[in-house]
């Protein structure tokens, strides 16, 4: 067993214009100040972070690593969530996610693809140059808009889906293998890997690659009525990556999972802040520290009703307090009578 590391925060949910979310070096000084001790960083933002001059020059990574550390921090992992996303759409969500991409590439979702395609090799570099070893991103989506049966499907939809799903991200996993790093897909629904199924069909178009990891997120699996303490017993070997992020699904005789068009306030089921929801965080991090994980447990804010600021400051011990420093003895070794051989054999009356 290992110990898991952290408390790491995700800074996505906090960039914004103001002081101090709008440089990495006072939202590191922030970060370190309410407890947290890794940071895994967004790269589709230029105020925090250039990935193309990280993953072109070392020199720079160097750099960033350094200011990073001068804080007390760590870099736990990047993330191309949104780059990922890009590498599949659906003609039906163009417009909704051309605002991922540069204004450059609206509008022709073919150069958006293969612009989202070479941030995510600037990703597998600057992982690489960083010294990490897993990277965080989602995998697109061709068939979402399919995910209920009605229309009924025509025959082979799904199973040609997978396969170009399976052909656009072969390459950019051969990329981070030459790299080093893990690609851990977020399993999340608007995604085509939203659960455990989707991402064993997924394995079979990439040829089960080694680097077709996981990042686990219990909060998805809430909303989804999901097992997902089972979930690690299934797909503990493939987890390279923790968010910590809590949910919450309250059923009423109105609504349930599909939320009946609601904002998140008023859904069925949402996100709320760690300790807010009904996540079992003991029983998860006690299950990941048996199947020894020694990744980050990052926590990811999205709370309908909290402030993030108080989310970020409750989330840091929230953490700190689940985290298992693993024993190096058994309990029972005060009654350890050694190796007696003759013992031995006359216990087992040989």
């Amino acid at each position: 067993m290992r110990t898991i590391k952290g408390p790491g925060i995700f800074l996505a949910q906090f960039i914004d214009e103001s002081t101090p979310f709008n440089s990495l070096s006072s939202i590191c000084a922030w970060a370190k100040n309410l407890g947290f001790k890794g940071v895994q960083i967004p790269t589709w933002d230029p105020k925090i972070f250039d990935l193309q001059k990280v993953a072109q020059s070392k020199t720079y990574a160097d750099e960033i690593r350094g200011l990073v550390n001068s804080y007390g921090l760590e870099i736990t992992e990047l993330s191309t969530h949104l780059q990922g996303q890009l590498v599949a759409v659906n003609p039906a969500y163009d417009k909704l996610f051309d605002s991922f991409a540069p204004e450059a590439y609206h509008n022709n979702p073919k150069a958006r693809t293969e612009w989202a395609v070479q941030q995510l090799q600037y990703a597998a570099k600057a992982s690489e140059n960083l010294g990490l070893k897993a990277h965080a991103t989602f995998s697109g989506s061709l068939l979402w808009h399919t995910v209920y049966p009605w229309p009924q499907r025509p025959a082979g939809l799904v199973e040609e889906g997978f396969k170009e799903l399976g052909r656009r991200w072969l390459p950019i996993l051969q990329k981070f293998d030459e790299s080093g790093v893990d690609v851990c897909y977020e399993i999340h629904p608007g995604e085509d890997l939203h659960d455990g199924i989707s991402y064993e069909m997924f394995l079979k178009e990439v040829n089960n690659h080694s680097r077709a990891c996981l990042l686990y997120d219990p909060s998805h699996f809430v909303l989804q009525c999901l097992d997902y303490l089972a979930y690690i017993d299934h797909y503990h070997e493939r987890i390279r990556m923790f968010h910590v992020k809590d949910a919450e699904f309250r059923p009423t005789g109105k609504q349930g999972v599909y939320g009946g068009y609601q904002s998140w306030v008023d859904r069925a089921g949402r996100f709320r802040s760690l300790g807010d929801g009904q996540v079992d965080f003991k029983a998860v991090f006690s299950k990941l520290t048996t199947y020894g994980f020694d990744g980050w447990a990052v926590m990811e804010w999205e709370c309908a009703l909290k402030h993030p600021e108080d989310g970020a400051k409750e989330g840091a011990t929230f953490i700190q307090d689940h985290i298992i420093r693993v024993t190096d003895k058994a309990f029972d070794d005060f009654a350890n009578a050694g190796i007696d051989r003759d013992l031995i054999r006359s216990v087992l009356g040989i």
